[in-house]
């Protein structure tokens, strides 16, 4: 396996692609052709770098979803955001091709195959879109044949060009029209615009969300600190699920049902 979750291993950065004018797809090389990346859905990995900012250097750790297929050979593909405030964002989007990085795991999230629901509520923001895709791509893959569960994404964003993988979201939900529906939600929306305008809303929730506590549904929530904040609560510092705080929590929802990414 090419990586280890019970070590950091050097991945060396083989390509960049610009996706819009603040997120990139990096590339990290794979031990050789022959290797799959072998991150089971959900998943993550971390990134590890020593950086220095203001004259004091410092081990800076950070999850990243991978994006690429898992059953892709030879290299591993993650679409990140640069943050301006990001130690790591920073850091990695200032990385040339043939740098390298540690990264350790994988660390498993939600496994689909032992924890399948009927019904899933997904709210995402930006980059947060990483796991819903990842579990979305597996559940519609040919080769799983779960066409079963339904899954609804609310998926928030700034400007249309911030919306990602939206041809590929948009081609799932022409093909599977009756098991996956996605709206979205543009602070700063173009002439025409036909989704919501703004922000994620309780009423937004209400309206697209399965019911709280039903026994065969979850929702799922990712997204940059102040849509966690307001919908779910963010994390803990651990990266431990925390208390279910926010939107959810004032409509109803249990932490049993919710999960944040």
């Amino acid at each position: 396996m090419a990586f280890s979750p019970s070590e950091f291993r050097p991945f060396k950065l083989h390509q960049i692609e610009r996706v819009n004018h603040n997120v990139s797809l990096f590339r990290f090389k794979l031990p050789d052709d022959k290797h799959v990346a072998g991150l089971p859905v959900t998943s993550c990995v971390v990134f590890r770098a020593q950086i220095t900012k203001d004259g004091k250097t410092e081990e800076v750790i950070r999850p990243y979803t991978p994006t690429s297929p898992e059953e892709t050979k030879g290299y591993v593909d993650f679409v990140i955001k640069d943050y301006p405030q990001g130690l790591m964002s920073r850091h990695i989007h200032s990385m040339k091709e043939g740098d390298t990085i540690d990264i350790k795991g994988p660390f498993e999230k939600w496994n689909w195959e032992k924890k399948p629901v009927a019904e899933v509520g997904m709210i995402a923001g930006g980059t947060g879109i990483t796991p819903m895709l990842q579990l979305l791509r597996r559940v519609f893959d040919n080769k799983s044949n779960d066409m079963t569960s339904k899954f609804t994404l609310v998926f928030g964003n700034i400007t249309e060009e911030d919306i990602l993988f939206k041809k590929e979201l948009d081609e799932l939900e022409k093909k599977y029209p009756a098991n996956f529906k996605v709206h979205y939600i543009l602070e700063q929306p173009p002439t025409g615009w036909t989704g919501s305008v703004g922000y994620v809303t309780p009423d937004l929730i209400k309206k697209y969300m399965p019911k709280p506590n039903n026994e065969s549904s979850a929702v799922f929530v990712c997204g940059p600190t102040p849509l966690m904040e307001v919908v779910s609560g963010d994390k803990n510092p651990d990266k431990s699920q925390g208390p279910l705080k926010g939107f959810l929590s004032n409509l109803g929802y249990t932490s049993d049902f919710v999960y944040k990414f």
